[in-house]
């Protein structure tokens, strides 16, 4: 069994009205209608959001390949997650070699990893290069004081601002950017307060 840090999501060890894991399931129910074919989940943790999207979806989805750098969590998902249509496996976001290594996708979902990533450019070229013309991201992201700048968590190298997370998207050629507050995931209200943004993005 892994152990709780409090960043890596373990369902099993949650209650079910736990905040952090209703935020994170909100976001693989938000992302469902835009998965299809051959789908890519960069950062996949534990696994069960691969594993949703394979019961959900599973006649739009080929095939789902869930990445994460840590081998323990990798065979937990392996053997707490498996699917007939899920492949997980050990990799590292910023591998030069792993678009070879992979192929290419027509979804790629990253859930909370930009913040991990010192070089959040270096990790965009990577997604935009596995991404097949015409494919899908979906991709979400803390908001905080900015590139460089400290932040209060312990595991996030730093927290964008909201326009320096609109800007990561300029290549793409339709973007859609939603903001999430708990399990609701929508366009910007006035008058609220939101701490995660959340993209929706065609190469």
């Amino acid at each position: 069994m892994l152990s709780w840090t409090g960043e890596r999501i373990i369902p099993k060890l949650l209650k079910p009205t736990n905040g952090m894991l209703l935020e994170h399931i909100a976001r693989y129910y938000f992302a469902t209608p835009y998965i299809r074919g051959r789908v890519l989940d960069l950062a996949c943790g534990t696994g069960y959001g691969c594993h949703m999207v394979a019961k959900d979806r599973k006649r739009e989805v080929t095939e789902i390949v869930g990445v994460d750098i840590d081998p323990e969590t990798v065979e937990y998902a392996n053997r707490e997650y498996n699917h007939q249509k899920v492949v997980y496996q050990q990799g590292d976001a910023l591998d030069p070699h792993l678009p070879e290594k992979l192929g290419m996708f027509d979804t790629i979902l990253s859930f909370e990893t930009i913040e991990h990533v010192a070089d959040d450019v270096r990790f965009m070229d990577q997604l935009y290069r596995l991404l097949k013309p015409g494919g899908t991201l979906v991709l979400s992201s803390p908001f905080g004081r900015g590139r460089g700048m400290p932040t209060s968590e312990p595991f996030h190298v730093h927290q964008l601002t909201p326009e320096e997370f609109q800007e990561l998207f300029v290549r793409f050629s339709d973007v859609d950017i939603y903001y999430q507050r708990g399990v609701t995931v929508e366009k910007p209200r006035n008058g609220v307060r939101y701490f995660i943004g959340v993209a929706v993005c065609t190469k």
